[in-house]
């Protein structure tokens, strides 16, 4: 998928578990492990809005577009 999740990033700069996370964002942390690892289909713009709170920061900073691999498909 061309979207990858900076949740990781995001966390080891804020010095925040992934359990300290999911309870301040309101989401479970099974949940939150499935966005982080970019196992997600979709994410609610309340959760993302939320993450953005806690963490500090912009959509930007937690996801990123990269083209896929023309040689791959």
């Amino acid at each position: 998928m061309p979207i990858t999740v900076d949740i990781d990033v995001m966390l080891a700069r804020r010095k925040m578990s992934v359990g300290e996370l999911a309870d301040r964002v309101g989401i479970t942390p099974t949940n939150l492990a499935v966005l982080k690892n970019g196992r997600a289909k979709a994410v609610r713009f309340a959760t993302l809005a939320a993450l953005c709170e806690v963490l500090k920061c912009q959509p930007g900073d937690l996801l990123r577009w990269e083209p896929e691999d023309a040689t791959s498909g």
